[in-house]
């Protein structure tokens, strides 16, 4: 085991772990090329890399920003920081949103009918109550941290000293 190490450089299951993700990334090429869908699966990554790098990814980073203006950035008070209590549900809406946006807008109600036999009712109403569940929970967290943190003793930081010269006074010379 030490020798396959040795010359591998990881473990066995290391190895076996990227064969099979090889296999299965080859096995999903496969069914592009072979079920000619080709071009328009290129038009799908190239319309998405496009559509997050010149649209996407400026209006979150603004968003963040304006954020980061109106939360304040940490250790401006004695709460704890809100950023990431609006950052984390916020982001995970925002990736649901981007996975199940056909049938929460309901762009696909005819597809989804033909192809699952159900209505397409309900999905908005869903993700809705998941985002509200889920900024639920973080302001919860949230004041649980502002409770824990009112009910510790303050007690005043002092600054690192600047220095790390020793002081010459009180070596003694």
């Amino acid at each position: 085991m030490t020798g396959f190490r040795r010359v591998y450089g990881s473990s066995p299951l290391h190895l076996l772990a990227h064969a099979g993700v090889f296999f299965i990334a080859g096995w999903a090429i496969d069914q592009i090329v072979g079920g000619g869908f080709v071009i328009n699966w290129a038009a799908w990554f190239l319309g998405a890399a496009l559509l997050h790098d010149l649209v996407l990814l400026p209006a979150y980073s603004a968003a963040d920003r304006a954020l980061e203006r109106t939360a304040g950035s940490p250790g401006t008070s004695e709460r704890p920081p809100l950023l990431n209590h609006i950052r984390v549900p916020a982001a995970v809406a925002g990736i649901l949103l981007l996975v199940y946006f056909p049938v929460i807008l309901g762009y696909s109600a005819r597809n989804y009918r033909h192809d699952t036999g159900h209505a397409l009712s309900g999905y908005t109403r869903n993700w809705l109550l998941i985002c509200a569940g889920l900024f639920l929970v973080s302001a919860i967290t949230y004041g649980v941290r502002v409770a824990r943190r009112r009910r510790r003793p303050a007690t005043k930081r002092t600054a690192a000293p600047t220095d790390q010269t020793p002081d010459v006074d009180r070596l003694g010379s």
